[in-house]
Protein backbone atom coordinates (compact mmCIF):
# COMPACT_ATOMS: atom_id res chain seq x y z
CA UNK A 1 0.00 0.00 0.00
CA UNK A 2 1.63 3.62 -0.80
CA UNK A 3 1.45 6.51 1.27
CA UNK A 4 -1.18 7.94 -0.32
CA UNK A 5 -3.00 4.81 -0.27
CA UNK A 6 -2.10 4.23 3.50
CA UNK A 7 -3.65 8.12 4.61
CA UNK A 8 -6.83 7.75 2.36
CA UNK A 9 -7.46 4.60 4.18
CA UNK A 10 -6.88 6.27 8.01
CA UNK A 11 -9.08 9.75 7.00
CA UNK A 12 -12.21 7.08 6.52
CA UNK A 13 -11.80 5.41 9.58
CA UNK A 14 -14.52 5.98 12.73
CA UNK A 15 -12.21 4.06 14.81
CA UNK A 16 -13.88 5.20 18.55
CA UNK A 17 -16.61 6.69 17.54
CA UNK A 18 -20.27 5.79 18.43
CA UNK A 19 -23.10 4.97 16.19
CA UNK A 20 -26.50 5.00 16.17
CA UNK A 21 -28.52 4.05 13.05
CA UNK A 22 -32.12 4.11 13.22
CA UNK A 23 -34.65 1.58 11.31
CA UNK A 24 -31.11 -0.61 11.03
CA UNK A 25 -32.61 -4.59 11.45
CA UNK A 26 -32.71 -4.88 7.63
CA UNK A 27 -32.22 -2.79 3.96
CA UNK A 28 -30.62 0.62 4.09
CA UNK A 29 -29.70 0.51 7.76
CA UNK A 30 -28.11 -2.63 8.39
CA UNK A 31 -25.84 -2.00 5.20
CA UNK A 32 -25.21 1.44 6.96
CA UNK A 33 -24.55 -0.13 10.35
CA UNK A 34 -22.35 -3.19 9.00
CA UNK A 35 -19.71 -0.82 6.70
CA UNK A 36 -19.79 2.26 10.14
CA UNK A 37 -18.69 -1.43 12.32
CA UNK A 38 -16.29 -2.28 9.19
CA UNK A 39 -14.64 0.94 9.76
CA UNK A 40 -14.13 0.62 13.63
CA UNK A 41 -17.62 2.13 14.81
CA UNK A 42 -19.66 0.80 17.74
CA UNK A 43 -22.55 0.78 16.23
CA UNK A 44 -25.68 0.34 18.12
CA UNK A 45 -28.65 -1.23 15.86
CA UNK A 46 -32.44 0.00 16.73
CA UNK A 47 -35.70 -1.41 15.54
CA UNK A 48 -38.58 -3.64 16.76
CA UNK A 49 -37.60 -6.99 15.63
CA UNK A 50 -35.05 -8.03 18.20
CA UNK A 51 -34.86 -11.37 15.81
CA UNK A 52 -33.53 -9.08 12.75
CA UNK A 53 -32.13 -7.28 15.14
CA UNK A 54 -30.25 -10.19 16.57
CA UNK A 55 -28.89 -11.40 13.77
CA UNK A 56 -27.74 -7.66 12.00
CA UNK A 57 -25.64 -7.70 15.36
CA UNK A 58 -23.99 -11.37 14.87
CA UNK A 59 -22.88 -10.46 11.54
CA UNK A 60 -21.23 -7.82 12.37
CA UNK A 61 -19.73 -9.66 15.18
CA UNK A 62 -18.44 -12.26 12.57
CA UNK A 63 -16.46 -9.93 10.48
CA UNK A 64 -14.67 -8.58 13.87
CA UNK A 65 -17.11 -5.52 14.44
CA UNK A 66 -18.56 -4.43 17.73
CA UNK A 67 -22.16 -3.92 17.34
CA UNK A 68 -25.39 -4.14 20.43
CA UNK A 69 -28.88 -4.02 19.48
CA UNK A 70 -31.69 -2.09 21.63
CA UNK A 71 -35.67 -2.52 20.98
CA UNK A 72 -36.58 0.96 20.02
CA UNK A 73 -40.53 1.90 18.53
CA UNK A 74 -40.00 5.24 16.95
CA UNK A 75 -43.84 5.64 16.55
CA UNK A 76 -43.60 6.53 20.47
CA UNK A 77 -44.42 9.16 22.80
CA UNK A 78 -41.67 12.13 22.99
CA UNK A 79 -40.88 11.14 26.57
CA UNK A 80 -40.60 7.19 25.43
CA UNK A 81 -38.00 8.68 22.46
CA UNK A 82 -35.65 10.51 24.96
CA UNK A 83 -35.79 7.97 27.54
CA UNK A 84 -35.00 5.44 24.29
CA UNK A 85 -31.62 7.78 23.75
CA UNK A 86 -30.79 7.56 27.16
CA UNK A 87 -30.76 4.10 26.74
CA UNK A 88 -28.65 4.28 23.79
CA UNK A 89 -25.97 6.05 25.66
CA UNK A 90 -25.95 4.04 27.92
CA UNK A 91 -25.53 0.74 25.70
CA UNK A 92 -22.55 2.96 23.98
CA UNK A 93 -20.72 3.71 26.92
CA UNK A 94 -21.24 7.54 26.49
CA UNK A 95 -22.19 10.23 24.14
CA UNK A 96 -23.26 9.55 20.64
CA UNK A 97 -20.85 10.40 18.19
CA UNK A 98 -22.87 9.64 14.80
CA UNK A 99 -26.41 9.55 14.72
CA UNK A 100 -27.85 8.18 11.13
CA UNK A 101 -31.69 8.78 10.68
CA UNK A 102 -32.96 6.15 9.08
CA UNK A 103 -35.80 4.76 9.96
CA UNK A 104 -39.03 5.63 7.64
CA UNK A 105 -42.71 4.56 7.12
CA UNK A 106 -44.14 4.94 4.24
CA UNK A 107 -47.34 4.24 3.02
CA UNK A 108 -47.91 3.58 -0.73
CA UNK A 109 -51.68 4.95 -0.66
CA UNK A 110 -52.90 7.78 -2.63
CA UNK A 111 -54.70 11.22 -0.29
CA UNK A 112 -58.02 9.26 -0.70
CA UNK A 113 -57.15 6.17 0.67
CA UNK A 114 -54.67 7.62 3.49
CA UNK A 115 -55.99 6.42 6.83
CA UNK A 116 -55.10 8.66 10.31
CA UNK A 117 -53.29 5.94 11.67
CA UNK A 118 -51.46 5.69 8.18
CA UNK A 119 -51.06 9.83 8.80
CA UNK A 120 -49.95 9.28 12.51
CA UNK A 121 -47.37 6.91 12.08
CA UNK A 122 -45.92 8.69 8.83
CA UNK A 123 -45.15 12.03 10.92
CA UNK A 124 -44.37 10.45 14.13
CA UNK A 125 -41.55 8.33 12.56
CA UNK A 126 -40.41 10.56 10.06
CA UNK A 127 -40.59 14.10 11.10
CA UNK A 128 -41.51 13.50 15.23
CA UNK A 129 -38.78 11.33 15.71
CA UNK A 130 -35.56 12.36 14.43
CA UNK A 131 -36.79 15.90 15.83
CA UNK A 132 -36.43 14.87 19.31
CA UNK A 133 -33.82 12.22 19.10
CA UNK A 134 -31.77 15.22 17.59
CA UNK A 135 -32.54 17.09 20.65
CA UNK A 136 -32.17 14.67 23.21
CA UNK A 137 -28.70 13.78 21.83
CA UNK A 138 -27.11 16.69 20.04
CA UNK A 139 -26.46 18.23 23.92
CA UNK A 140 -23.54 15.76 24.39
CA UNK A 141 -22.02 16.27 21.23
CA UNK A 142 -21.78 19.89 21.55
CA UNK A 143 -20.36 19.13 24.76
CA UNK A 144 -17.45 17.21 23.50
CA UNK A 145 -17.50 19.54 20.52
CA UNK A 146 -18.03 16.93 17.98
CA UNK A 147 -20.32 14.95 16.43
CA UNK A 148 -22.08 13.75 12.81
CA UNK A 149 -26.07 13.46 12.06
CA UNK A 150 -26.84 11.97 8.73
CA UNK A 151 -30.33 12.00 7.55
CA UNK A 152 -31.53 9.52 5.15
CA UNK A 153 -33.65 11.59 2.47
CA UNK A 154 -35.19 10.40 -0.28
CA UNK A 155 -35.21 11.07 -4.36
CA UNK A 156 -39.47 11.47 -3.95
CA UNK A 157 -39.13 14.66 -1.80
CA UNK A 158 -37.99 16.19 -4.79
CA UNK A 159 -40.50 15.57 -7.44
CA UNK A 160 -44.50 14.83 -7.29
CA UNK A 161 -45.91 11.12 -7.05
CA UNK A 162 -49.29 10.08 -7.18
CA UNK A 163 -49.39 7.47 -4.11
CA UNK A 164 -46.61 8.67 -1.52
CA UNK A 165 -47.41 12.50 -1.52
CA UNK A 166 -47.02 12.03 2.48
CA UNK A 167 -44.45 10.15 2.31
CA UNK A 168 -42.26 12.84 -0.22
CA UNK A 169 -43.30 15.30 2.27
CA UNK A 170 -41.99 14.24 5.65
CA UNK A 171 -39.10 13.35 3.40
CA UNK A 172 -39.39 17.00 2.44
CA UNK A 173 -39.13 17.82 6.28
CA UNK A 174 -36.65 15.84 7.48
CA UNK A 175 -34.17 17.09 4.80
CA UNK A 176 -35.03 20.57 5.64
CA UNK A 177 -34.58 19.96 9.27
CA UNK A 178 -31.15 18.52 7.89
CA UNK A 179 -30.19 21.73 6.51
CA UNK A 180 -31.28 23.80 9.75
CA UNK A 181 -29.53 21.66 12.13
CA UNK A 182 -26.54 22.05 9.96
CA UNK A 183 -27.10 26.17 10.91
CA UNK A 184 -27.62 25.68 14.54
CA UNK A 185 -24.77 23.14 15.07
CA UNK A 186 -21.90 23.22 13.04
CA UNK A 187 -21.01 26.41 14.58
CA UNK A 188 -20.81 23.83 17.65
CA UNK A 189 -18.42 20.95 16.06
CA UNK A 190 -21.16 19.23 14.57
CA UNK A 191 -21.82 18.45 10.72
CA UNK A 192 -25.49 17.71 9.62
CA UNK A 193 -25.89 16.19 5.65
CA UNK A 194 -28.42 14.21 3.87
CA UNK A 195 -27.80 11.48 1.74
CA UNK A 196 -30.92 11.08 -0.75
CA UNK A 197 -31.25 7.32 -2.22
CA UNK A 198 -33.23 6.99 -5.79
CA UNK A 199 -35.01 4.15 -6.11
CA UNK A 200 -33.30 1.56 -4.31
CA UNK A 201 -34.21 -2.27 -3.61
CA UNK A 202 -35.43 -2.74 0.15
CA UNK A 203 -37.80 -4.61 2.00
CA UNK A 204 -40.12 -2.17 2.03
CA UNK A 205 -40.95 -2.23 -1.30
CA UNK A 206 -39.92 -5.61 -2.00
CA UNK A 207 -42.94 -6.21 -3.76
CA UNK A 208 -42.64 -3.47 -6.14
CA UNK A 209 -39.76 -4.78 -8.23
CA UNK A 210 -41.24 -4.76 -12.12
CA UNK A 211 -42.17 -0.98 -11.29
CA UNK A 212 -38.66 -0.12 -9.79
CA UNK A 213 -36.92 -1.82 -12.81
CA UNK A 214 -39.08 0.24 -15.36
CA UNK A 215 -38.62 3.59 -13.14
CA UNK A 216 -34.74 3.07 -13.53
CA UNK A 217 -34.27 1.69 -16.79
CA UNK A 218 -33.79 5.28 -18.71
CA UNK A 219 -31.26 6.25 -15.77
CA UNK A 220 -27.63 6.62 -16.26
CA UNK A 221 -27.40 4.04 -13.89
CA UNK A 222 -29.87 2.29 -15.93
CA UNK A 223 -30.33 0.13 -12.55
CA UNK A 224 -32.25 0.73 -8.78
CA UNK A 225 -30.11 0.90 -6.42
CA UNK A 226 -28.57 -1.19 -3.74
CA UNK A 227 -28.42 -0.35 0.17
CA UNK A 228 -24.73 -0.94 0.27
CA UNK A 229 -24.48 2.17 -2.09
CA UNK A 230 -26.25 4.25 0.00
CA UNK A 231 -24.07 3.01 3.19
CA UNK A 232 -21.22 3.93 1.30
CA UNK A 233 -22.47 7.59 1.12
CA UNK A 234 -23.42 7.77 4.99
CA UNK A 235 -19.97 6.22 6.04
CA UNK A 236 -18.26 8.97 3.97
CA UNK A 237 -19.76 11.61 4.72
CA UNK A 238 -19.20 10.58 8.56
CA UNK A 239 -15.46 10.60 7.86
CA UNK A 240 -12.92 12.90 8.17
CA UNK A 241 -12.61 13.45 4.43
CA UNK A 242 -15.74 15.31 4.63
CA UNK A 243 -15.13 17.29 6.72
CA UNK A 244 -15.59 20.30 5.18
CA UNK A 245 -19.11 19.47 4.36
CA UNK A 246 -22.05 20.61 6.28
CA UNK A 247 -25.69 21.04 5.05
CA UNK A 248 -25.37 19.33 1.63
CA UNK A 249 -27.38 16.94 0.17
CA UNK A 250 -25.83 14.64 -1.66
CA UNK A 251 -27.75 11.95 -4.65
CA UNK A 252 -26.86 8.78 -4.66
CA UNK A 253 -29.62 7.96 -7.21
CA UNK A 254 -28.63 7.00 -10.55
CA UNK A 255 -29.66 10.29 -11.60
CA UNK A 256 -32.92 10.11 -11.37
CA UNK A 257 -33.53 13.60 -10.20
CA UNK A 258 -30.84 15.37 -12.28
CA UNK A 259 -31.71 13.53 -15.78
CA UNK A 260 -34.55 12.86 -18.32
CA UNK A 261 -33.95 9.72 -20.72
CA UNK A 262 -33.80 11.30 -24.60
Amino acid sequence: MTTIDQSQSASLSLTGRRAVVTGSTSGIGAATARLLAARGAHVLITGRDRGRGDSVVAGIQRDGGVATFVHSDLSATPDELRAAARSWESALGGTVDLLVHNAAVCPAVDTLSLTDEHLAATLAVNIRAPHVLTAALVPGMIEQGNGIIVVIGSWMSTVGHAIVGLYSASKAAEEQLARSWAAEFGPRGIRVNTVSPGATRTPINAGAGDVITRMTSGTPGGRPGTPDEIATAVAWLSSPQAAYIHGATLAVDGGITSTRAA
